[in-house]
């Protein structure tokens, strides 16, 4: 089998291609220079797809003998994920762009271009697992749940998945640190990148304001009563409780939380915890790894990689995925993912359009 590997520069890409090869595969590497002027090194474990990355990228696929490329896809990325990040903000959203670069970039550009080039699939380290079975390929949680990254590859389609490769799903993270310290991967205790890959310093608001400007709205009640000033609607989430601006307090004493934020009118509107609570989600933009269901089923809801898996009955359809919720979810903002599960398998996953109490 052809193996494209998108090698990042960290340890998990690197145990990946090398697993690929210690397989058979016939494995080339490659790595996507996401940006048109990448620092010469990151800070700590922010950011990534720096030239250092690059670097140590082209010295794993070295130690491995592979073949290794670099493909300038800083346009594509700028387009589909940068631009899209700050239009969703500027509607009044939160969006994820780790599952757009995966939907539109590593697991649509690249592997439009892997299977223009004849590779059979493209193989990242993601921690993830795929199982095949009688209705086709399925998406699973991967063993280690604290490094569990079924939730931001639950963009993928069924034809993606199809040709998707993830060695690392059955593996530890600490297996896969001290894999690469036998093999002598020189990347074997580099820190895990945290972040948005292209915000490194990790100020998004102040970010978002050097490309949105800064426009004064009012900070409301429920009922209206302007209570602040804020500088920029855009840099607010749904359910923020710190740094909202506000200098008078609740009459018992209790803080307030962020509960929307209304782009055309330039509010942003706060109020208590209980009011964030949301019993019914409602995705738009779907997609499915594998066969679409029919009816409505029993399962979790997921709106958070790292979040905690949510009981609920679900509806899959053309158009949406609906998940009503057996206990309430606080501070769920419109532009987030919804990942519905059965078991440990991926069901589908949308962009949340609506909420309700």
């Amino acid at each position: 089998m052809r193996v494209l590997a998108a090698m990042s520069g960290g340890v998990d890409s690197a145990v990946a291609a090398a697993r690929a090869v210690d397989a058979g595969h016939e494995v080339v590497g490659v790595h996507l220079a996401l940006s048109a002027n990448p620092q010469a090194y990151r800070s700590g474990a922010r950011g990534c797809c720096t030239i250092e990355d690059s670097r140590d990228a082209r010295r794993a696929a070295d130690l491995l003998g592979i073949p290794f490329y670099i493909w300038d896809m800083a346009e594509e990325f700028r387009a589909e994920v940068v631009e899209d990040f700050i239009a969703e903000y500027a509607a009044g959203k939160t969006p994820n762009p780790c599952l757009r670069c995966n939907e539109k970039i590593k697991f649509e550009a690249v592997l439009n271009r892997a299977i223009a080039m004849d590779f059979d699939v493209v193989a990242t380290g993601h921690y993830a697992r795929i199982i095949d079975g009688p209705n086709g390929r399925t998406l699973h949680r991967a063993v280690d749940m604290g490094k569990d990254q079924s939730y931001v590859l639950a963009v993928l389609d069924a034809d993606q998945l199809a040709r998707s490769y993830f060695p690392l799903g059955d593996t530890t993270k600490e297996m896969v640190r001290e894999e690469a310290m036998r093999r002598g991967l020189a990347v074997a205790q580099k820190p895990d990148s945290h972040d948005i890959c292209f915000i490194p310093s990790g100020d998004n608001a102040g970010w978002l304001r050097s490309r949105l400007g800064s426009q004064d709205g009012p900070i409301v009640d429920e009922d209206g009563q302007v209570l602040g000033t804020h500088h920029g609607a855009f840099t607010y989430t749904v359910g923020q409780r710190k740094g909202i601006g506000i200098g008078q307090p609740t009459v018992d004493g209790r803080p307030r939380y962020v509960l929307s934020i209304e782009p055309l009118s330039n509010t942003v509107v706060v109020g208590s915890k209980e009011a964030l609570a949301v019993s019914e989600i409602v995705g738009d933009r779907p997609r499915y790894p594998g066969v679409q269901p029919v009816g409505s089923r029993r399962g979790f809801a997921q709106v958070r990689a790292h979040g905690t898996p949510q009981a609920c009955t679900f509806e899959c359809t053309d158009s949406t995925i609906t998940a009503i919720l057996d206990e309430p979810l606080l501070g769920l903002a419109a532009g987030q993912a919804l990942v519905v599960y059965e078991d440990d398998q991926v069901v589908g996953s949308a962009t949340v359009s609506q909420t309700h109490r």
